[in-house]
């Protein structure tokens, strides 16, 4: 395409423009063509086949919570999500500072057909097929595995096993595996929440007698007092999942297989156990496993 300076050029012509310099327009003309080759060379790269070229936009919740992001900043890099997310990055050829974080809800991002404006999609998204119809997935990042949280000072406090808990009322949130397990191993009837914090507000004001979420996520809910005067009474047995977590794309994206071929590239040289190592250590050992 022809420059600024060439298009004032063009606007000074008179009507005697010489057959010479209508040749210099030709020229011109050939020069445009041949950015557009440069421009079709550089359609292999991954980096610029993101929704804002040069820029990985990864979508995640609002707010986050620890082991999976740090202090509510996934730009920090802290937390597993974060870390993986960057790991991720790395492998695809983004620098750290191409990466750029926006907040969706959970429900959001995997809805069919819902808007999708972020090129992939991280906080503990459980791999199965009804979501795959709806979306593109990872490779599994991370197998988790359900746990129970009660109060202290509640009727279920020295819950031992599963059927301890068929008779409470136990609070899971809408749409994820925690509610599978739950109805699965527990009781059919669950009282549902749209997000982690409203569940955990359910047991702290006693609306609820139990909740159900993945180990992780239970042991932080205790850990920060966003249950007061909690505990994590065990495991539910039977409850890891094989399909594991995720990360999330729009559905048909041109990202799916730099992404796969990334996850498998950090599983193979040992960087995904080491971040799980280095971030959910705490988060999962020296807890029980509940009796059936």
């Amino acid at each position: 395409m022809s420059s600024p300076l060439s298009k004032r050029l063009v606007r000074g012509l008179t009507a005697t423009l010489s057959v010479a310099m209508l040749a210099v327009g030709a020229a011109g003309c050939g020069s445009g063509k041949s950015g557009n080759t440069a421009s079709s060379a550089n359609s292999n790269d991954i980096t610029q086949q993101t929704m804002t070229p040069g820029t990985l936009t990864i979508g995640t919740g609002q707010p986050t919570y620890e082991p999976w992001v740090i202090g509510d900043k996934p730009e920090t890099g802290k937390g597993y999500e974060a870390a993986v997310s960057y790991a991720v990055a790395e492998k695809m050829g983004f620098k750290k500072s191409q990466v750029k974080w926006t907040r969706t809800t959970f429900d959001q991002a995997v809805a069919p057909g819902a808007q999708k404006d972020w090129d992939m999609n991280i906080q503990q998204f459980s791999i199965t097929p009804e979501r795959k119809n709806a979306v593109d997935f990872s490779p599994s990042y991370y197998n988790e595995t359900q746990a129970v949280v009660v109060l202290k000072n509640g009727k279920y406090a020295n819950t031992k096993s599963l059927s301890d808990l068929k008779n409470g009322t136990i609070g899971s949130m809408v749409g994820t595996t925690s509610y599978d397990f739950t109805v699965s191993k527990i009781k059919k009837d669950v009282k549902t929440f749209n997000d982690n914090a409203a569940l955990a507000q359910a047991l702290d004001s006693n609306q609820i007698d139990a909740l159900v979420v993945d180990t992780p996520d239970a042991v932080y809910m205790v850990q920060s007092g966003q249950v007061k005067n909690a505990k994590v009474v065990g495991q539910i047995p039977g409850s890891e999942d094989k399909d594991g977590m995720g990360i999330v794309l729009p559905k048909g994206s041109k990202l799916t297989p730099a992404v796969t071929k990334a996850v498998n590239a950090l599983q193979k040289d040992g960087t995904i156990e080491k971040l799980q190592h280095e971030w959910l250590k705490e988060y999962t050992t020296d807890i029980p496993m509940l009796k059936n």
